[in-house]
C-alpha cells in the first residue's frame, strides 16, 4: 500500500540515511593508514581496489560536510570530512595546480589531470567543508578549482583531447549544470556577483538550447549554436536521469532567487523526461536512450542504475514542493516504490547500484570509481528535508 503522507517518507528516508547508509560508509570507507577514503567496496564493504578517484573523494567530503551544515556539526562527521580534505590538500594537485584524476592508496599520482570534472567536485566538496570546518584554506581551494573549471570550459580536456579541432562541433549539457551546482554551493558560503551571473547565464543556456520543446526531451548535446541535430549518435543521445538532475539544480537555484517562471519551465521539462525515460514495461528510468528510438551505441543503455532513480526522486518531490502539482507527488510515490523494491541491500546495508532492465541486480558492489558515498546519501538527506518543508508549507497530499 502506498504511503501517502510526507511525514511517513521523512521517517523512511531519515532512518535509511542515519541508520544504514552513513554508518556503512563510516565503517568501511576511512583509510586510517594513508588518509582519504577507500571507495571501491564489495557488497559487504570490503575493499576490491585501493586506488582513489578524485570524483568519489570529493563527493564524500561533500556528504559529511553537508551533514554537519544541514543537520548537526557532529565531531565524527567533521572528522570524516577532514580525513578526505587533508589527504587531497597533500596529494591531490599536480605541479600546475590541476587535480589528478586517480591517486594510488598512498596518494601518489596514477592518472593525470585530464578530467575537468575533478575541479567541479573539488569546488563543491571543499566549499561545503570550508563552511563546516571554518577552514579558509579550504574555501580558497574551492574558489581556485571553480576558476580553473570556468577557464577550461572552452577546451575541457586540453592536450588530452582526442577529437580533432573543429570536428564534432557539439556542446554538452553537463558543463552548464555543473556550473549552476558549483555556483549555488559557493554563493551560500560567500555571495559573489560572478557566481550570480554564471547561475543566470547557464540557466538561460539550458532553457534556451537544451530543452527541446518540439521533441519533448532534454538534450544532452546540441550544436555550438544551440540547435538540435538528430543526424548522429551524439546528437540523438538522451540521458534521462542527467536531464532530470539538471532540472532540480535549476529549480533549487530559481527557488532561492524567487524565480517562479523558471521553476515552472524546469518542472514542465521533468514531465517530458518522465514520459520519455520511464520504462513502461518493467519500470524505472532508463540509463541512456536514443531520441528517435534508434539502436544506441552504448550496450548498457537499458540498465537501471541507482543514480537516475534517486535523482528523479529528488526532482519530482522538489517539483511538487514548488509547484503544488499533484502529478509530481504521484510520480514520486511510483519511483519510490520501484527504487526501494530493488536497490537497498537489507543483508549488508547501503544500496546496490546496478540492475538490468528487468530490475535484477547484476553488479553487487557498493562502490567503484563512479558509485560512491554521494548520490544516495544526498538524495536521502534532501528528500527528508523536502518532506519537512512540504509539511510546513503545503496541504498534505491525500
Amino acid at each position: 500500500m502506498s504511503i501517502r503522507k510526507p511525514a511517513d517518507y521523512e521517517a523512511i528516508y531519515s532512518r535509511a540515511l542515519f541508520e544504514d547508509v552513513i554508518p556503512f560508509w563510516m565503517t568501511h570507507s576511512p583509510d586510517r593508514e594513508f588518509g582519504g577514503y577507500l571507495h571501491s567496496l564489495d557488497r559487504d564493504g570490503s575493499a576490491i581496489d585501493t586506488e582513489k578517484f578524485m570524483w568519489p573523494l570529493n563527493r564524500e567530503i561533500w556528504v559529511f560536510s553537508a551533514l554537519c551544515n544541514s543537520i548537526e556539526n557532529r565531531p565524527e562527521w567533521l572528522e570524516m570530512a577532514k580525513l578526505g580534505a587533508d589527504f587531497l590538500k597533500k596529494h591531490g594537485r599536480d605541479p600546475n595546480g590541476d587535480w589528478y584524476f586517480v591517486l594510488a592508496r598512498d596518494g601518489s599520482p596514477v592518472v593525470q589531470a585530464y578530467n575537468l570534472f575533478a575541479e567541479c567536485f573539488v569546488a563543491v566538496g571543499f566549499a561545503e567543508y570550508a563552511k563546516a570546518a571554518g577552514d579558509e584554506e579550504a574555501l580558497d581551494i574551492a574558489l581556485d578549482a571553480y576558476e580553473r573549471f570556468q577557464g577550461r570550459r572552452p577546451n575541457p580536456k586540453g592536450k588530452y583531447e582526442k577529437v580533432l579541432p573543429g570536428a564534432r562541433p557539439f556542446k554538452a549539457l553537463t558543463f552548464s549544470m555543473a556550473t549552476i551546482n558549483m555556483s549555488v554551493v559557493l554563493s551560500r558560503i560567500r555571495p559573489d556577483d560572478k557566481c550570480e551571473a554564471l547561475i543566470r547565464q547557464d540557466i538561460d543556456a539550458i532553457l534556451r538550447d537544451f530543452i527541446d520543446a518540439d521533441g519533448r526531451v532534454i538534450r544532452e548535446n546540441v550544436t555550438m549554436d544551440g540547435k538540435c541535430d538528430d543526424s548522429s549518435y551524439i546528437g540523438r543521445h538522451i540521458n534521462p536521469g542527467h536531464g532530470i538532475e539538471a532540472m532540480w539544480f535549476i529549480m533549487e537555484a530559481a527557488a532561492e532567487r524567487g524565480d517562479q517562471e523558471t521553476i515552472a519551465r524546469a518542472a514542465e521539462a521533468i514531465k517530458w523526461s518522465l514520459d520519455f525515460g520511464w520504462d513502461k514495461e518493467y519500470g524505472g528510468i532508463y540509463y541512456f536512450m536514443d531520441r528517435l528510438g534508434k539502436p544506441h551505441t552504448e550496450l548498457q543503455w537499458d540498465m537501471k542504475l541507482w543514480w537516475p532513480q534517486v535523482e528523479t526522486l529528488i526532482a519530482t518531490l522538489m517539483a511538487y514542493r514548488y509547484t503544488g502539482d499533484r502529478l509530481f507527488y504521484d510520480w514520486f510515490e511510483k519511483i519510490h516504490d520501484y527504487t526501494w523494491a530493488i536497490f537497498p541491500d537489507v543483508e549488508h546495508g547501503e544500496w546496490f547500484g546496478y540492475a538490468n532492465r528487468q530490475g535484477e541486480i547484476n553488479i553487487p558492489c557498493k562502490g567503484n570509481r563512479w558509485k560512491c558515498c554521494f548520490h544516495i546519501p544526498r538524495a536521502l538527506l534532501m528528500i527528508a528535508e523536502l518532506c519537512r518543508d512540504i509539511q510546513k508549507s503545503q496541504e498534505i497530499p491525500g
